[in-house]
């Protein structure tokens, strides 16, 4: 006689949430009151970066990630945009390269000195003009060096090239209302979309084609979330038409049917959902909530499985979601989120118990590295490539940064070679001319 088994195995049903103690959070900072749906934080292994509030513009705080306790109000911002700050998003292959989208419908990338600010930065290293709305959505290429997304109130997706400044691709007739999120897929050959007009849509940017959609992915009228996993699933967070929160997972190939739909409860905070594709585990964090619930997502029905739920008393204004590679491997950390707050950023460590010390190498699979697998001109002609894995076996040292540098084309006067000028179509690349030039001081 068999028994089945009532309870699911999998290694993440006992992962727990911590946050840290009080002297290892970040106090007395003002964040950002300006009413949009994005995480107002952004953190990577070397700063953490806050939208705070500003009189007279935007400006955000980044500091290092050693820096924990009082922020002194007089401490320096990155404070050159002229309107409110919505959006910012490390560069992922340059730990010292940020950059943020504004209510004064520029883009602008920002160089962070080594060992952060002394003074504030008023210059950034390059602005990216095309929006004629406010830019409320920034989000970097997982794979190609230098190439970012931009999406505005316009309703218009930008792809630019930051190493020359230049416009790559614009996307203007896909989205007839407000785009609530966008997100690449792992490669960053596709991306997705979650609309006002309640569709999700699959876009492959370099064509600008629609490649699939779904309308009324959730029906009801508060805003939604997509993002892409790891094996070209999309998993969605929205609202019922009675106003309660779902989540969902499609099949891009078959959009018709979602594979899974949960109803959580009748919130009314977004969800914003953060995905760990090492572990298959994703975190929803509803803004306004005090709690992060986590699902592991699997092969087999139901697909979407709860796991656990972190509960605490304050309610979140933000957050942010720390790189694999920034995580203490050694605690079995497999998760940390940067909690904001009204006036402080609290970290919130997620482990899994295990009773070993030794490196446990069914949580630490091979990971996103901060290498670059493309160059963004070997992108723009049609190359794919996944992300470049490092192993975390070795505790990851950070390895020196390259500085950001522009290099603005000029038709008529160029000195640079022919061959770094020209597109992958016309033969091998030259290694591109920026990054490496130190950049004089901001005044």
């Amino acid at each position: 006689m068999s028994f089945r088994k009532v309870v699911r195995q999998s290694k993440f049903r006992h992962v727990f949430g911590q946050p840290v103690k009080n002297d290892q959070c970040y106090e007395d900072i003002r964040v950002s009151r300006v009413t949009w749906d994005s995480t107002f934080c952004a953190v990577n292994p070397k700063f953490l970066a806050v939208i705070v509030e500003a009189s007279g513009g935007g400006a955000f705080l980044v500091l290092p990630l050693s820096k924990t306790g009082r922020i002194d109000k007089a401490y320096p911002t990155v404070c050159g945009h002229t309107g409110p700050v919505l959006d910012i998003d490390w560069c992922p292959h340059n730990d010292e390269v940020i950059a943020s989208g504004s209510e004064d419908c520029t883009v602008m990338v920002w160089q962070i000195p080594e060992n952060g600010l002394t003074s504030p930065l008023t210059e950034p290293v390059v602005v990216l003009e095309g929006h004629t709305k406010r830019v409320g959505i920034i989000a970097w290429h997982p794979t190609a060096r230098n190439v970012l997304l931009s999406a505005g109130c316009d309703n218009v997706v930008l792809i630019w090239n930051v190493g020359t400044a230049e416009e790559l691709f614009r996307l203007d007739s896909l989205h007839p209302d407000l785009i609530y999120n966008v997100s690449w897929n792992r490669n960053g050959s596709l991306f997705c979309s979650a609309c006002k007009d309640k569709s999700v849509r699959v876009i492959d940017p370099r064509r600008g084609t629609l490649m699939a959609e779904r309308e009324k992915a959730h029906e009801g009228a508060r805003p939604m979330r997509a993002i892409f996993l790891a094996d070209g699933k999309v998993f969605t967070t929205g609202f019922s038409r009675m106003s309660e929160r779902q989540l969902a997972l499609w099949d891009p190939e078959n959009l018709e049917e979602p594979m899974a739909l949960q109803e959580l409860d009748s919130s009314n905070g977004a969800l914003l959902p953060f995905y760990d594709p090492d572990t298959s585990v994703v975190y929803v964090c509803g803004k306004g909530d005090s709690s992060i619930r986590y699902f592991e997502i699997t092969e087999e029905p139901p697909y979407i499985h709860f796991l656990n739920t972190f509960t605490s008393k304050e309610p979140q204004r933000g957050m942010g979601s720390m790189p694999k590679r920034g995580l203490e491997v050694s605690k079995c950390e497999i998760a940390r989120f940067y909690k904001l707050h009204e006036r402080k950023c609290e970290p919130i460590v997620m482990t899994v118990p295990r009773k070993s010390d030794l490196f446990q190498d069914d949580l630490y699979p091979d990971t996103a590295g901060p290498e670059a697998a493309l160059e963004a001109e070997e992108w723009v002609s049609g190359r794919d490539a996944d992300p470049i894995l490092i192993s975390l076996r070795e505790a990851y040292v950070p390895s020196k940064q390259r500085d950001l540098k522009i290099s603005r084309r000029n038709v008529l006067s160029d000195s640079r070679p022919a061959a770094a000028l020209g597109s992958s179509r016309l033969g091998p690349l030259q290694p591109p001319p920026l990054l490496l030039m130190p950049l004089p001081a901001a005044a």
